[in-house]
């Protein structure tokens, strides 16, 4: 009798559909709904080693999608969102820093993260350090991303909070009392230099706008008012330091330059190993991401991706 490849075909369709559900589930990391906890937001990917990924200032919690997805299945990670950034509900809060970082630690504790590795990316790299600085046994090994203990001292290494107190809050008088417009177009201009992608350059722009900009002033006057110099030396995690220089290559910095004040900062951390991107600018994990995926997984230990 001869074959009906028509309907040969059709009776494997339901094979084929079943063998590549599993496989895509072999493939693909598991992924949890957006857990909402004390106003964080926090999406849970894979189910490998705990790691708590922070974005920065005004960033989206995708900044640090890639990067998960490169490290999978070694790594858990939990996506976190901060709250008043792109488009996140915003909350009061007398020191925006504190407030995150006590809110971190209680998520941790309350998902039972046994020593989390945290990564942090600017803003959310100072709120890393503030993690293992308040909670040194609870908290895992530290990726800081181009962040510093206090940035304030880049313009002036002379600068504390108590003599930036008074200039801190009338830059956030003046940020919070400018028209719209303008507003938007400062921040625009400003994040040009954050990026070489024009593609992620227009995501960071529309973060911007979707941002909450009391949140970002107060969290802008609370980095300010935060030297951590010299309480970093309570970190007993050990620390990988990741920086980027290129962007202000234009303005006179070198590698070197730039390195020599990464080292300067992070001087009270003995365990600190710093390590500069050749190319990137702020947003290592967008413009060196093989770089910067890769001195993770060495850091970590975690075997390198085939």
């Amino acid at each position: 009798m001869p074959i009906d490849h028509h309907r040969y075909i059709r009776s494997l369709a339901p094979l084929a559909a079943l063998a590549l559900t599993a496989w895509a589930a072999l493939v693909s990391p598991a992924h949890a709904a957006p857990d909402r906890f004390q106003d964080l937001q926090v999406e849970v990917i894979g189910s490998g080693r705990p790691v708590l990924m922070i974005p920065g200032l005004n960033s989206g919690a995708d900044a640090w999608r890639d990067t998960c997805t490169a490290l999978q299945p070694q790594v858990q990670c939990h996506l976190v969102q901060l709250p008043g950034f792109a488009g996140a509900p915003a909350v009061a809060s007398d020191d925006f820093l504190v407030a995150m970082r006590d809110r971190l630690l209680a998520y941790a504790d309350a998902r039972q993260l046994d020593h989390p590795a945290v990564i942090g990316h600017s803003l959310g790299g100072v709120l890393a350090l503030q993690m293992a600085i308040a909670a040194p046994d609870r908290v895992g090994p530290l990726v800081i991303v181009d962040a510093l203990p206090y940035l304030d001292a880049i313009r002036d290494p002379g600068a504390t909070p108590a003599l930036r107190k008074a200039a801190a809050a009338q830059e956030r008088s003046t940020l919070l009392a400018m028209e719209e417009a303008p507003y938007r177009a400062n921040t625009d201009r400003f994040l040009a230099s954050m990026t070489r992608s024009p593609r992620h350059l227009s995501t960071l722009q529309q973060w911007g706008r979707d941002s909450d900009r009391a949140t970002t002033a107060n969290a802008m006057y609370a980095m300010s008012m935060t030297d951590l110099r010299e309480p970093v030396a309570a970190i007993t995690a050990p620390v990988l330091v990741l920086g980027a220089w290129a962007a202000y290559q234009p303005f006179g910095a070198t590698l070197e330059s730039t390195r020599a004040i990464f080292a300067a900062q992070y001087a009270r951390v003995p365990s600190a190993r710093i390590a500069m991107s050749d190319t990137g600018y702020h947003f290592l994990m967008w413009d060196d991401p093989q770089w910067l995926q890769a001195q993770v997984r060495g850091f970590l230990d975690l075997p390198a991706r085939r």
